[in-house]
């Protein structure tokens, strides 16, 4: 989810107040989304979209072009128009660069020094479309967590000249430790991978490193560690992505502390430090140099949208999105090299096929126009998204909402429905209606630390303003409990998260969890598609000032 995407409880998954309507509507969205949302057709799509003959659904290789080709067509049988004037496609353009570091990174301190293996110890990269790059005798620099975050009145780079230097930082924010600090256990975008290394590229740092820490990062080395062993994706950029630090990487937590030792510091006690306002960044009297080798391929990869025009307000959309990517064919794990992706994100994409055949059910046409979205990119960083929030279908200012599908349940009927990003807009409200027709209620992410609402496609439309819903399957399971439950996502993200093993099995998948969300999502988005006002983001949002600029 792009990334890498943690997930947590992303795994199991997957799982003002509400206006009334300006007109009632005789119409029963309940009724209808149970003759057209089930588990039979849901096994359907599932058999299909994670097969191994689509190769993983990695963008640029034969399993994009089989992919997009099975949604458009998936679309079309369901009656759907092209969401993009006369085609279901959308052009994104993107840079692939297959980096391949040296096999060993050599740190450099004063009287020792410390050698990494490649993905063991450590993995790099870049975003700079070049053949090769390099750093040479760079000195590394303790920047804490690597955040400006001036609303909360912190600067790690404060008084700092990182120009030729290496910063080492930390994962996930301050918050995480001191719940008095940020927003607690509920990660920011600050504590996000992503969010760093753009934040040294804006210091001017020539290489970055961050320490990876499973419990802060919420997922495991192995993770890193799958993602960077394969080629990545960025969107094309007028400076060749130049503006962007040399190198950018990750380290273990276990060789981050033999390296602070190399200059005769503990890591340990500098973290702690570095959870204090006021920290100032620690030179770390060591210095490394690296090279990486690229091999760069520029071309385009494809967003797919289709819709269902409106009727009264059709120049006003409520975005339905799942991203169809995934990582493609990689290191092979136990056996198997195809990495398909079942429940990240075959489950969204089915999702959206089943509310598109519920909305295709109605009727009479809803209000709104419902318009589906189906990302590429969301394994790199949420590229696809990021290109349609600048280049939209329709004006951010008449996108009335997004409800984004990922990584839905597998385990069955929960009594609960997890809300990520907790508070943020009204859409809650509308979900927590809809879940109640169902004996649900909404809860917060059980895992906040893991900033799941940072993490998938709808980040991108909420940074501009659209209110954005991201939600989860409950974790308090009706036959086996909550404890049951969230041992169900601890162990997807330990054994089979972005890994072979997230595969479709008809046999041992509980597809009815999944089939309450969909219909939820369903339900709420009908009620929204009929009326006159627009959600809007709560008070305390990071989101509701850019929303009422629009």
């Amino acid at each position: 989810m792009k990334k890498l995407l943690l997930l947590s409880s992303c795994a199991l998954l997957f799982f003002g107040s509400c206006k009334q309507s300006a007109k009632s509507t005789d119409l029963n969205a309940d009724s209808l989304a149970i003759k057209a949302i089930n588990d039979s057709s849901l096994t359907q799509y599932l058999s299909v979209i994670a097969a191994d003959s689509l190769e993983g659904r990695k963008p640029f290789t034969n399993g994009e072009t089989k992919t997009i080709n099975y949604l458009k067509n998936q679309f079309g049988k369901l009656g759907l128009q092209p969401g993009n004037g006369n085609s279901f496609f959308q052009e994104v353009p993107m840079v692939e660069i297959r980096s391949i570091p040296e096999d060993k990174m050599v740190l450099k301190g004063k009287t020792a020094s410390l050698t990494l293996n490649y993905l063991t110890d450590f993995v790099a990269g870049t975003r700079r479309v070049q053949d090769e790059v390099s750093i040479s005798n760079s000195p590394l620099v303790f920047a804490g967590y690597g955040i400006v975050a001036p609303e909360y009145g912190w600067n790690d780079y404060a008084n700092l000249n990182v120009k030729g230097k290496t910063v080492v930082v930390l994962i996930n924010d301050p918050g995480f430790a001191d719940s008095t600090l940020f927003k607690g256990k509920n990660m920011t975008y600050y504590g996000r991978w992503t969010y760093k290394f753009e934040e040294a590229a804006r210091q001017g740092a020539t290489g970055i490193i961050i320490v990876h820490d499973t419990e802060p990062a919420a997922y495991p080395w192995t993770v890193v560690r799958s993602g960077w062993s394969k080629s990545k994706l960025t969107l094309q950029s007028g400076d060749n992505g130049m503006s962007r630090a040399i190198v950018e990487g990750w380290i273990t937590l276990d060789k981050a502390k033999k390296l602070f030792a190399l200059d005769g510091k503990s890591f340990d006690q500098l973290a702690l430090i570095a959870r204090k306002k006021g920290f100032k960044a620690v030179d770390l009297n060591i210095t490394t140099s690296l090279k990486v080798k690229n091999t760069i391929k520029k071309s385009v990869t494809y967003n797919v949208l289709a819709k269902i025009p409106g009727d009264k307000r059709k120049e006003e959309a409520i975005i339905y999105s799942a991203h169809w990517d995934h990582l493609g064919i990689g290191e092979k794990v136990q056996g198997d090299s195809i990495y398909n992706g079942a429940v990240d994100n075959a489950t969204g994409v089915a999702a959206l096929f089943e509310i598109a055949s519920a909305f295709k059910k109605l009727p009479k046409v809803a209000g709104r126009t419902i318009l589906f979205i189906s990302y590429t990119g969301e394994e790199q960083g949420l590229l696809g998204s990021e290109y349609y929030a600048k280049h939209p279908v329709f004006p951010l200012s008449k996108t009335v909402a997004n409800i984004n599908m990922d990584m839905m349940g597998i385990a069955g009927k929960t009594k609960d429905v997890v809300v990520y990003g907790f508070g943020q807009s009204e859409l809650e409200d509308y979900a927590a209606e809809a879940a109640k027709k169902q004996g649900r209620v909404i809860v917060p992410d059980p895992v906040p630390s893991s900033g799941l609402y940072y993490r998938s496609d709808h980040f991108n439309l909420a940074k501009v303003g659209v209110p954005s819903l991201f939600t989860g399957s409950g974790v308090d399971n009706i036959k086996e409990g909550r404890e049951w439950g969230l041992k169900q996502v601890a162990d997807f993200t330990k054994f089979r998260y972005h890994s072979p093993q997230d595969n479709f099995d008809a046999k041992t998948w509980d597809l009815s969890g999944i089939v309450e969300d969909v219909r939820m999502l369903f339900d709420m988005g009908y009620r929204i598609s009929n009326e006159v006002s627009y959600p809007k983001w709560k008070n305390g949002s990071e989101f509701k000032s850019i929303r009422e600029k629009k």
